[in-house]
């Protein structure tokens, strides 16, 4: 049956902010979704909250709403734009969540639409735990014995037949949040307590622990004719205990008899038939005890999951894209394979190569974390690699992180030690594994400490022994570096076994012309001819890469995601391959995120799927000079990961376009930039470089506390911090590992009452576009990436308007920057004076939100000029305005969103929330409105920390900021909130006129008032307001802030915070969001 043509119009409902258990790979499904629609010819209409989006490009739906995820606005859009039907299947547990929540008030019947994609009866079969287990059981599949618990007293008695260790997993959340491993009545107090609170329908469910069983998932799809196809099997590495999104996982699953997956893939046809989900994708999870084969069905996701993006990557069948066509009619045997353009969906793919995915984590952020892996996810990226061996596409894997200490190494080592370690699962127990084989552990050893499969242990005791052999064979044969290489190994790697340098190697290794071939992808096991180039690499004998004509231009993508580097680095990416292809261009994308919009096969004409890193960069390029000519390569649009390769290919004679390595090297240099501002008569912060403690207390007193210092050469803040005296220096520097000539700490005048300005912009080599002022709207000293910011800018002056135009364009054309540059400014002082904190010239993180905030394309604009295009050239094709610089439309607030729930101490008490110089946000939101109130106030609806209209408020102020923080109290309580407060801000309110309820101290424990903690946790306030004195985590205002954490309260902890917080609030009392669509703002 061809596709319904009663559907006209689709509300596409989004997965907003990227949190950790919920990333960007639902932006790839997201826009999948977006783009298969409109080339049906149907009318899109999108919602999602995040700006750093490919999918809220205005280009990809007819109608694109930045607006909260909340019932309420989608009804707003129901009602306005009156879609046909709306698609919440690819949008994560956020889109899923809000669809029943629509459902649950009526409105598909009150505005005329249906839900596609799967119906409401198929999600509840799914996701309530207790009729999918009895869907399971009918089906002959068994389940682990659990019970379902509403309150404490439902586990203690739970405990009781489950017996302990029991697994706690509450209902209706993302990412197994609030969900842990309770091996006693403490850990069941402490983790069901967590979970009870986080679930939305106050539930969870306790189950007998299947730890150590082994674990794998299946992708599947069913037409409404009942056409069902098993898409890809996936094994994590790690035994169950630890949350897929944090297990190396492997595809296809590699220790499975025949029979075994005989009987998952029966058992999965079966419960997607019963479960009842006609049109699309999901994704069902079993565990298998080794020691007897038994199978436990654990769940399924009625909707395209956080691992669809992985298998489409995996197999080249688009999951995201054939679940879009099945929802609006297709069946599987009407659609197209997109790898072989001759076989239908309905013909399962089959794999003839191995891929390894492997998380990344952001542990080094939140240093008092417990780094135990659990069921919780905390992974904040992920690396994917492909390979003709398990060893092979494991080590690539690995070395994909970009991690220090990811890829193996053979050094000597503590065996017991080891062995004790690899006990506990974390980040780096499979290099704990690796080491202790190297040292002499058996397999069997190493599968009673871990319970990882023999069959991968064995692999890597063959990975062990190619190392045995690279560092003893007399001299380096071709055959032994081939052998190497066809295990994964990196030049690298082998010139540390044998003591030599790494271009030692490679010398040796293109004497023998030695070189990886590029094979295709195909999804049929070679069976038919595979016709999109999408590559990856192997040590073997014919390479498939096509020849071309037309010249090329390669991108570097931004590698895994991490904290300080997350999607908005592919966004940027995305659009210089959109660009350059229509301006005639082939693009070729290297990259090795399989989350991403970018390693989608049908971004760029030619996809790469490999490790950003030299060698293998290099080798890319080498294959492709042969296949036809290449105008050089993008290596500013991807963050960091690219950046840091630019010279080494530069000096490998790779032509690099757009902003050179000598430009990038003298922004990050301070001597030499210090040089430029001094030329240009603009000031900066004064600063000093120390190359030891001496040096750092010499050159603090002389520039006077409080200093911010910072290791050099870093991304996101890392290890930045803000000191206030010489004591804290002297921790400071004894916790940054070697500071030395070669990395020096740098040290600058912090500016504390400073507003803080990102300028973003571009430069052509003769001329100025200055695409948007974003102002900072919490204080100074809080990372770009964490703080709140606006656009347009609501506190400067035109005056100083200009002159940050001036500075902009002077920095430019002093660096040498040709397409985009970053500019951090402060405006401090009285009358206010301008600094310059620091340049980027490349693409920064703020550039998805400038685009979306002006209606501008700046990323586009920036390829093209690293090609050569000029300003006026863009301005007459009208991918820049024609005149002028960018201008907002309307006023938008970009907020951040922090994953503070996700980390927990060893002893179960949260993290300290204070936000500082190093970033630690996951992801961000947007809110658009005609004045700041709203806008601001959206952001924080869309941000999970809705502000209230009425209710009571706590606030606890530091000495510092009781005189500028009483007046915004005093228009909280006009406002008709109650205020609760600490006796020393209560006296201060009292004084100045200003009710408010004395609470005691946390510390306090001699009177019997409640204490501030208590007012939070019995939920008396519906907002908390506490300022730290100058970023130490104090005692008491800590347990303030992650008690408002634990009961999901917003918690400010900045008086420029407090008063956007009133400004917001007054806006809600007087007025409702309204809405509007992107274009309708750009217009």
């Amino acid at each position: 049956m061809p596709r319904d043509n009663s559907i006209k119009s689709v509300l596409v409902i989004g997965s907003g902010p990227i949190v950790i258990g919920q990333a960007c790979e639902f932006d790839y499904s997201g826009t999948q979704a977006c783009r298969v629609l409109r080339s049906e010819g149907i009318r899109v209409i999108l919602i999602n909250s995040n700006p750093a989006t490919i999918m809220t490009d205005p280009e990809f739906a007819d109608a694109t709403y930045i607006e909260p995820i909340t019932p309420e606005v989608i009804e707003k859009i129901l009602d306005k734009e009156r879609p046909d039907a709306v698609l919440a299947t690819l949008g994560g547990q956020t889109a899923l969540n809000a669809a029943m929540a629509l459902y649950e008030r009526g409105s598909f019947e009150k505005f005329g639409t249906k839900l596609i994609g799967a119906d409401i009866d198929a999600i509840k079969r799914g996701e309530d735990r207790e009729v999918f287990k009895k869907i399971v059981a009918t089906i002959g599949g068994e389940s682990a014995k659990s019970k379902i618990c509403h309150s404490m007293q439902d586990c203690l008695s739970a405990v009781v037949e489950l017996k302990y260790p029991v697994v706690v997993r509450p209902s209706f959340t993302m990412g197994g949040l609030g969900s842990g491993i309770a091996y006693n009545e403490s850990d069941l107090q402490q983790i069901a307590g967590a979970g009870l609170r986080h679930s939305p329908t106050t539930e969870v469910l306790l189950e007998e622990s299947i730890i150590g069983w082994k674990e794998y998932e299946l992708e599947v799809m069913r037409d409404h004719k009942d056409n069902v196809v098993i898409v890809c099997s996936i094994e994590n590495i790690d035994p169950m205990g630890v949350h897929t999104g944090d297990s190396i996982t492997v595809a296809p699953a590699m220790t499975l008899t025949d029979v075994e997956y005989q009987r998952l893939r029966d058992l999965s046809i079966a419960i997607i038939r019963e479960v009842g989900v006609a049109t699309g994708g999901c994704n069902i999870q079993f565990a298998v005890n080794p020691a007897d084969g038994r199978i436990i069905v654990i769940e399924m996701n009625p909707r395209v999951s956080r691992s669809s993006a992985l298998a489409s990557k995996a197999t080249g069948f688009p999951i995201a894209k054939i679940a879009t066509k099945l929802a609006i009619g297709y069946t599987l045997d009407e659609i197209d394979n997109d790898i072989t353009k001759s076989t239908p969906a309905s013909f399962e793919p089959s794999l003839d190569y191995i891929v390894v995915k492997v998380p990344r984590f952001a542990f080094e952020k939140f240093p008092e974390a417990d780094s135990r892996l659990t069921t919780t996810m905390k992974s904040v990226g992920e690396a994917m690699a492909i390979g003709r061996s398990f060893p092979e596409a494991m080590q690539k894997a690995l070395r994909s992180l970009e991690k220090n200490g990811a890829s193996f190494s053979w050094n000597d080592g503590n065996l017991s030690e080891l062995m004790k370690k690899m006990t506990t699962p974390t980040e780096f127990r499979l290099q704990q594994v690796q080491q202790a084989m190297h040292l002499g552990a058996s397999i069997e050893e190493v599968f009673q400490a871990t319970k990882i499969d023999p069959w991968f242990l064995e692999q890597i005791n063959l990975i062990n022994l190619e190392a045995q052999e690279l560092k003893n064979s007399g001299e380096l044969t071709k055959e032994i570096i081939r052998s190497a290489k066809m295990m994964g190994f990196s030049d690298l790697q082998i010139a540390n076994l044998r003591n030599v340098t790494e271009s030692q190697i490679k010398q040796t290794r293109l004497s023998f012309n030695l070189h990886p071939v590029y094979k295709t992808v195909d999804t049929c096991a070679g069976e038919f001819a595979a016709l999109t180039p999408y590559y990856y690499s192997a040590y073997d004998e014919e390479s498939e890469v096509l020849p071309r004509t037309k010249e090329a231009v390669i991108i570097l993508g931004s590698g895994p995601n991490r904290i300080g580097q997350g999607i908005e680095f592919d966004y940027s990416c995305v659009h210089a391959s959109f660009a350059l292809r229509k301006a005639g261009y082939e693009t070729i994308m290297i990259n090795c995120n399989p989350e991403t919009v970018s390693t989608d096969y049908d971004t760029s004409d030619r996809l790469y799927f490999e490790p950003l890193t030299l060698e293998d960069v290099l080798e890319v390029i080498e294959a492709e000079s042969k296949a036809g000519p290449i105008l050089g390569v993008i290596a500013q649009l991807g963050g960091q990961t690219p950046l840091g390769l630019a010279r080494g290919l530069m000096e490998a004679g790779v032509r690099i376009l757009g902003t050179s390595p000598d430009a990038i090297d003298l922004a990050e240099e301070r001597g030499a930039f210090g040089e430029i501002l001094k030329q240009n008569n603009i000031s900066a912060p004064k600063y000093g470089m120390a190359n030891s403690y001496e040096e750092a207390t010499k050159i603090a007193s002389d520039i006077g506390y409080p200093v911010l210092v910072r290791p050099s050469y870093v991304l996101g803040g890392r290890g930045m911090e803000i000191v206030y005296d010489e004591e804290s220096l002297q921790g400071f520097i004894e916790a940054a590992t070697a500071v030395t000539p070669n990395h020096p700490v740098l040290i600058d005048k912090f500016l504390d009452d400073a507003i803080e300005i990102d300028v973003d912009a571009l430069y052509d080599g003769s001329e100025l576009y200055l695409a948007g002022v974003m102002e900072h709207i919490e204080e100074a000293g809080i990372h770009s990436g964490d703080s709140a910011c606006v656009i347009p800018s609501i506190s400067l002056t035109k005056e100083l308007l200009v002159e940050i135009r001036q500075a902009t364009e002077k920095i430019a054309k002093d660096v040498g920057v040709l397409g985009l540059i970053n500019i951090q400014f402060a405006v401090s002082g009285s009358p206010k004076k301008l600094y310059v904190l620091e340049a980027n010239p490349r693409a920064s993180r703020t550039v998805p939100f400038v685009a979306k905030a002006t209606g501008v394309q700046l990323a586009k604009a920036a390829a093209l000029i690293a090609t050569g295009v000029k300003i006026p050239q863009l301005r007459a094709e009208e991918i820049l305005p024609k005149t002028g610089d960018g201008h907002a439309n309307g006023v938008s607030v970009k907020e951040a969103v922090l994953p503070f729930n996700r980390f927990r101490r060893i002893d179960g008490t949260g993290i300290d929330t204070v936000l500082g110089p190093e970033m630690k946000s996951t992801g961000e939101v947007m809110g658009i409105a005609s004045n700041f109130g709203l806008a601001f106030a959206k952001s924080q609806t869309a941000a999970f920390g809705p502000l209230p209209k009425s209710g009571a408020v706590f606030i606890s102020l530091s000495e510092r900021d009781k005189e500028p923080g009483w007046r915004a109290a005093r228009d909280l309580h006009e406002l008709g909130f109650k205020i609760y407060s600490t006796s020393g801000t209560n006296t201060f309110l009292a004084q100045k006129g200003v009710p408010s309820e004395l609470v005691r101290k946390n510390s306090d424990t001699n009177s019997n008032q409640l204490s501030a903690n208590d007012v939070i946790t019995k939920g008396l306030v519906q907002l908390v307001i506490n300022t730290p004195l100058g970023r130490g985590s104090r005692h008491d205002g800590f347990l303030i802030r992650t008690a408002a954490v634990s009961r999901s309260v917003s918690c400010i902890t900045t008086i420029p915070g407090f008063k956007a917080a009133v400004a917001g609030i007054s806006a809600l009392q007087k007025d409702d969001f309204g809405i509007k669509s992107l274009q309708e703002w750009m217009k």
